[in-house]
């Protein structure tokens, strides 16, 4: 054979072998009556740990970020779904999830699904999250606020001046700026040095993945940014968006690619709860029967995933089956984690954080349980939003730690204090007489300041757990770190990405990426992921609190951290909150967080706490 020949016969059996599988995949499109199109529709807030919603009766499904990224996984490998749809109202999402979710969005992308996008109008970060999308249309006169990233921090000196409150607060390292926002009325030197360093950094990923995503340079990105902010038809014109449509002409457009049978999964992969006939006179019977079954015991060989969520505190947590956090209480995750040791058929564990911190004893008690995994099987940390200080402590038992470009994390140091109130009350008429007994009694008496020799006392206890905290760090990450302890401890706040040139943690990656190494780790390649403590519905969440609830005798020892007498510190601000409340939001929410770590500091005097930050993106 001529060697033209030969090539030519070799190209024809290349194009042959190229052109079956397509026109085999396109036969078995064409066998199915219709197009089946996955849609997703992302509203309210992407909350951490998986809720049982079966008993919820129409009321609004929180949605998890493991259900959410588990179900789109699901429509990539689904071969009858041809395309997906992505529909946006009011999201909300910290910058970390949006990587996690982009992870997957182009994961259906290298499998050739398409992913069409309709939305009122975008963020910064929607922009980030949905960007990579095969389509990104936008309503007609929808705005596009891609002005940048604003951080901000309250600083409620004032209103306790206002009120006759005095704080008095130490700290460990000079950039553990936890307590700036009770002590001063504006940021410290250092406190704006490294808020400057975090917001870069946020502010780099952020362009890096909308520049990934439109396939732009990072530099036509800041253009955007400073430009902003734009209509949706301007958008179209500079290239930010794919088209403007309202949703019935986006709806049209996909009937006319995919045929007007085409088939709309609405919240593809979502699971249906039990149906009853209620006709019947004996649905009740079948609604018991359900709620008694029981939940099938687990036998498969799993990887467990155990959720520190929300700020550390001492107690059990009262689940919430809507999806709220009561926080990251350290019995109910010290239980969770000695249950995934013990379980014969639990091979790996990883330990998915999402906390600013809290309290010392809390975060130890947490931190002890993931030893005893890490004795026993693989154990592995998935950092989220945000894992400082007492978030940063209990990682210290895993030997591999996960983290998102745009975690924040770090913030090794040590907060304690209090505030002095007497002033408070003698404007309001009240007078207050103390006896004590004992030289240290009134040490966290909120009648005054700490004298000379009880501040010593404070920092030299705040000194020792502070020098715990390093030794934990250096026990697992001293042979990975890039600098000296005290060059990166002290409080100093990180991105997940500076997080890892300094050595503080070993890999970028999302949860489901931890949950792949730690498979590996374990040797596992049939496994079944197994959230511990399993999610609660609402009527076992009722049936418990009727029958007495609780863990154990151990729910005695819960400490509430909430508002407390803060509502009424003030006639002014209890009267303002409501209106506070729907005017600035998020604003409220930083102050009353501040607040809550005030409840904290008088149950315990030495807490492992964050600067507060609120990020607009």
């Amino acid at each position: 054979m001529k060697p033209v020949c030969k090539w030519l016969a070799i190209a024809a059996l290349g194009l042959l072998m190229a052109v079956y599988p397509a026109q085999g995949q396109l036969d078995k499109a064409l066998a199915r009556e219709a197009s089946k199109i996955a849609v997703f529709e992302l509203k309210g807030p992407i909350i951490e740990r998986p809720v049982d919603d079966t008993f919820s009766f129409g009321a609004d499904k929180a949605t998890s970020l493991k259900d959410l990224v588990a179900r789109m996984k699901e429509a990539r490998d689904d071969d009858e779904v041809d395309a997906v749809v992505v529909l946006v109202e009011g999201v909300s999402m910290g910058l970390a999830q949006i990587e996690e979710l982009r992870q997957v969005m182009s994961q259906i992308r290298a499998v050739d699904k398409d992913i069409y996008v309709h939305v009122d109008g975008l963020s910064l970060g929607t922009l980030a999250l949905l960007g990579e999308a095969t389509k990104l249309s936008v309503v007609p006169t929808g705005d596009l606020w891609l002005a940048g990233i604003h951080v901000e921090s309250p600083y409620v000196r004032g209103l306790l001046d206002k009120i006759g409150v005095t704080p008095d607060f130490l700290t460990c390292g000079e950039y553990k700026t936890a307590a700036e926002i009770l002590m001063r009325k504006g940021p410290s030197p250092q406190a704006e040095e490294m808020t400057n360093w975090l917001l870069d950094g946020l502010y780099d990923a952020i362009v890096d993945m909308i520049a990934e995503g439109r396939g732009v340079p990072p530099a036509k990105v800041h253009e955007w940014i400073d430009d902003a902010p734009y209509t949706a038809e301007k958008a179209v014109r500079l290239g930010i968006i794919d088209q403007v449509q309202h949703r019935q002409t986006f709806v049209a457009g996909m009937r006319k690619r995919f045929g007007d049978e085409v088939k709309f999964v609405k919240n593809y992969g979502e699971k249906s709860g039990p149906e009853f006939d209620f006709s019947s006179p004996w649905w009740v019977f079948d609604f018991f029967k359900e709620l008694m079954g029981g939940k099938e015991k687990k036998q498969k060989n799993a990887i467990a995933i155990v959720y520190v969520d929300g700020p550390i505190s001492l107690g059990s947590e009262k689940p919430d089956p809507f999806g709220g956090s009561g926080g990251a209480k350290s019995t109910s995750i010290r239980k969770a984690l000695d249950k995934a040791a013990e379980d014969d058929t639990i091979k790996a564990v990883v330990l998915r954080i999402n906390s600013p911190g809290g309290s010392a004893t809390a975060s130890e008690i947490i931190l002890n349980a993931s030893k005893r995994v890490e004795a026993e099987k693989t154990l592995v940390v998935s950092m989220g939003n945000v894992a400082g200080s007492g978030g940063y402590y209990v990682a210290c038992g895993a030997d591999v730690i996960f983290a998102d470009t745009s975690t924040i994390t770090g913030s090794i140091g040590v907060v304690g204090g209090k505030l002095a109130t007497t002033e408070m009350w003698n404007k309001i008429g009240i007078t207050w007489k103390e006896y004590n007994r004992g030289k240290n009694a009134a040490i966290l008496s909120s009648a005054r300041v700490f004298n000379d020799e009880e501040r010593a006392r404070i920092q030299a206890l705040m000194d020792e757990i502070y020098e715990v905290f390093k030794r934990h760090v250096m026990d697992v990450r001293g042979d990975h770190l890039t600098k000296e302890i005290e060059a990166i401890a002290g409080g100093r706040v990180y991105t997940g990405q500076q997080a890892l040139e300094l050595g503080l943690v070993d890999k970028i990656g999302t949860l489901d990426d931890a949950i792949k190494f730690a498979a590996e780790m374990a040797d596992l390649d049939d496994y079944e992921i197994r959230v511990i403590p399993e999610p609660k519905n609402l009527m076992e969440l009722v049936i418990e609190e009727f029958a007495g609830g609780g863990d154990d005798d151990e729910d005695s020892l819960s400490l509430s951290v909430g508002l407390g007498s803060w509502g009424q510190a003030s006639p002014l601000l209890e009267s303002a909150l409501p209106l506070i409340r729907h005017m600035d939001p998020q604003r409220l929410d930083a102050v009353l967080s501040a607040l809550m770590r005030v409840e904290m500091l008088k149950q315990e005097g030495v807490v492992l706490m964050m600067p507060e930050f609120v990020v607009h993106h």
